[in-house]
């Protein structure tokens, strides 16, 4: 689905990505871990176009996507769920889900929106609010919801469980399982390195721009250096792959 080779990218003159290589294949959630200012978010950016590279190529579906545009990388089926939510906060939540399905045309918009109430019950009640009068839990419940309405074949998720309470992380990582069960393939981008281990099915460790572990999450979840790193509430109590 996805094959990422050599990238490198930078913020002026100073290297913020080192010839990153990793690759996701169609069905799985592959976990991407890091600390704060590990190039995660550059990374991801750059993978939809909206940051240029410097080196490397990616691959998305067998196609060079690089040179391509934000918007026609959508088109193929790559959507990101940013960091921070970014959602549209002076409207409402279903112009939200609409904007998010906007490329596809009004029939699409329709089909799909009785979908995203369903996996998030509570954006149904919510549909005539404002997002920006949404919790956080709640405003990232959107973030993915109107990602969705893309129609993603590869869904980036950019720390979906940054500042939420735990209850609620333990309800966006049941929906990023309901979504995994369904066919949509995702990367998981998380500085909640044991969350992301629990319910993915490989990771990558990136530290200081460059991928330094790879392997089995199980395996990954053990590794001293990994455990060391990174504090977090362990998941595999809670979550079946």
């Amino acid at each position: 689905m996805l094959r990422v080779a050599g990238l490198s990218a930078r913020y002026g003159s100073i290297p913020v990505l080192r010839k990153v290589s990793f690759h996701v294949e169609a069905g799985e959630i592959v976990a991407l871990v890091g600390s704060n200012g590990a190039g995660k978010s550059t990374l991801l950016r750059t993978l939809s176009g909206l940051h240029p590279l410097t080196d490397g190529t990616i691959l998305f579906r067998g196609r060079p996507i690089q040179s391509l545009s934000p918007a026609t990388i959508v088109r193929l089926g790559l959507v990101q769920v940013p960091e921070a939510r970014q959602l549209f906060p002076n409207l409402t939540v279903l112009e939200n889900l609409e904007l998010g399905g906007y490329i596809h045309g009004r029939k699409h918009v329709a089909r799909c929106l009785e979908g995203m109430f369903s996996l998030f019950p509570v954006l149904s009640r919510r549909k005539r609010q404002k997002a920006g009068t949404l919790s956080g839990g709640e405003q990232q419940m959107l973030s993915i919801a109107r990602a969705l309405m893309a129609k993603p074949a590869l869904l980036l998720l950019d720390e979906p469980s940054l500042g939420l309470a735990p209850l609620v992380i333990d309800e966006i990582y049941g929906a990023v399982l309901a979504l995994s069960a369904q066919g949509v393939t995702i990367l998981l981008v998380e500085q909640n390195a044991m969350g992301a281990l629990g319910i993915a099915r490989r990771a990558y460790v990136l530290e200081n721009g460059r991928i330094v572990l790879a392997g089995d999450s199980e395996e990954l979840m053990g590794h001293d250096d990994v455990r060391r790193a990174y504090l977090g509430r362990d998941y595999r109590h809670k979550w079946e792959r």
